[in-house]
C-alpha cells in the first residue's frame, strides 16, 4: 500500500533520527522522498547506502506519496499537511498542530494502538512530555483506574530544537569562562539553572506545554475525569526528559504490582534499586527507544497514591520513535501484502 514513503522535514533533528529508524528498523518501502524548506533543498542525505537529494517542501512534491511522516513546526503542518492528504496520502505528523482535532487520532501505539483505524488521513504523535507519562501510566490505570496525576518534568534542552542545545553548550561555556551570551532561545540563562515556563501562559496560571499534558492525556486514554496538575520546567541537560509522577487510582496498588505491572508492559524498563542506586537518569535514557522506571514508592500523603520517577529520550521514543511505530502500525493494519520487506528501493520522485 505505501509504495512511496516521504520524511517532512528530514533535515531537523527528529527527522535525521526518523530517517535513521526507517533504515535500521527495515520499514518497507519502494521509493522515497525527503522533503525540507527551500535553504535544505538540492542537498544530499545518505540513506540506506544511497544518497537522496532533499526537495523543497511544496504541495505538488505530496504528488504519488503514500505515506508521510512529517516533522515541522505547527504553522508548516497547518498549511501542508491537508495539501498532502488531498492529493492521497497518510500522515503521521510530529507537530501539535493537529493533536486535539476530533477527526485525528492521538496514538502512542503502546497505549491505544486500536485507534490508528480512525484515521481519515492524518494522524497525530503526541507531546514528548505527554507520550512519556501515559506510557507509565497506562497499566496502572488498567489495573486501578487513575484518579488524579500530580506531575512535574525536568525537560531538555533538546526539546527547544537546535537553539535550544545550542544555548545550553555556548551558555555553559561562557558561564564557566566568566563571559557575556547572546541566548537565542530561552529568555534566560539556562547554564547552571531551571526555567520554569515552557509554552505561553495558556489557562489559570498554566502554560501551553503544561495543558497539553492534561488534554493529551485525556484524549489519548479516552478518560476526560483524570484530574491532572503538570508543571513543566526547563532543565540544563542536553537530551532526555525526567518527570516526577505521582498517581492515586481508585483501588490501592502496592509497589511490588506497580513493579510487574511496568516490567510487564512493552516499552517500559523497570530500573529500581534505591540501595544500590539503581534508577534512570538522562545518561540511560540517551539514544534509547524505551521509557525508564525507577524510585517506584508508596505516597505518604494519601491511602491510595503511588509515585515514581520517569525518563525518556525526547527525540526518540518523545518524538521520532512514536512516529515510525506508527507508521509500522499501519503497515500491520494493512496485511500481510504491506508487509513483505523491503523491496529494492528506488531513490527520488521515481
Amino acid at each position: 500500500m505505501f509504495d512511496s514513503l516521504a520524511v517532512v522535514g528530514a533535515t531537523g533533528a527528529v527527522g535525521t533520527i526518523i530517517r535513521e529508524l526507517l533504515d535500521s528498523r527495515g520499514f518497507p518501502f519502494r521509493r522515497i522522498k525527503f522533503f525540507a524548506s527551500s535553504r535544505s533543498a538540492g542537498k544530499t542525505l545518505a540513506f540506506a547506502g544511497r544518497e537522496v537529494t532533499v526537495e523543497e517542501l511544496k504541495p505538488e512534491a505530496f504528488e504519488g506519496v503514500d505515506l508521510a511522516i512529517s516533522s515541522t513546526p505547527d504553522d508548516v503542518a497547518g498549511r501542508f499537511i491537508p495539501e498532502a492528504v488531498k492529493r492521497g496520502a497518510v500522515v503521521i505528523d510530529e507537530s501539535g498542530y493537529w493533536r486535539m482535532d476530533p477527526d485525528v487520532p492521538l496514538i502512542i501505539p503502546e497505549v491505544n494502538p486500536e485507534a490508528v483505524r480512525q484515521h481519515k488521513g492524518i494522524i497525530a504523535s503526541p507531546n514528548c512530555s505527554t507520550t512519556q507519562m501515559v506510557q507509565a501510566v497506562k497499566p496502572l490505570h488498567d489495573a486501578g483506574r487513575i484518579r488524579r496525576v500530580v506531575v512535574s518534568t525536568y525537560q531538555a534542552t533538546s526539546g527547544a530544537g537546535v537553539a535550544g542545545s545550542r544555548d545550553l553548550m555556548g551558555g555553559t561555556r561562557a558561564k564557566l569562562d566568566g563571559k557575556d551570551y547572546q541566548y537565542e532561545e530561552f529568555p534566560y540563562p539556562i547554564a547552571l539553572n531551571c526555567i520554569p515556563q515552557i509554552g505561553r501562559p495558556k489557562h489559570r496560571g498554566y502554560t501551553s506545554e503544561e495543558m497539553k499534558m492534561v488534554y493529551e492525556t485525556h484524549k489519548i486514554l479516552g478518560d476526560d475525569s483524570i484530574r491532572i496538575c503538570p508543571t513543566c520546567v526547563r532543565v540544563p541537560v542536553a537530551n532526555c526528559h525526567s518527570e516526577s509522577i505521582l498517581v492515586e487510582t481508585d483501588r490501592k496498588i502496592t509497589v511490588e504490582e506497580a513493579r510487574e505491572l511496568f516490567a510487564a508492559t512493552p516499552g517500559l524498563v523497570v530500573m529500581d534499586d534505591l540501595e544500590n542506586k539503581v534508577y534512570p537518569m538522562p545518561i540511560n535514557g540517551d539514544g534509547r527507544d524505551e521509557t525508564f522506571i525507577g524510585r517506584i514508592r508508596e505516597d505518604l500523603s494519601s491511602e491510595s497514591g503511588l509515585t515514581f520517577w520517569c525518563v525518556s529520550d525526547n527525540l526518540r521514543k518523545g518524538a521520532a520513535t512514536n512516529a515510525v511505530q506508527i507508521a509500522e502500525l499501519l503497515v500491520a493494519e494493512g496485511g500481510a501484502q504491506m508487509a513483505q520487506g523491503r523491496t529494492q528501493p528506488a531513490f527520488g520522485s521515481g
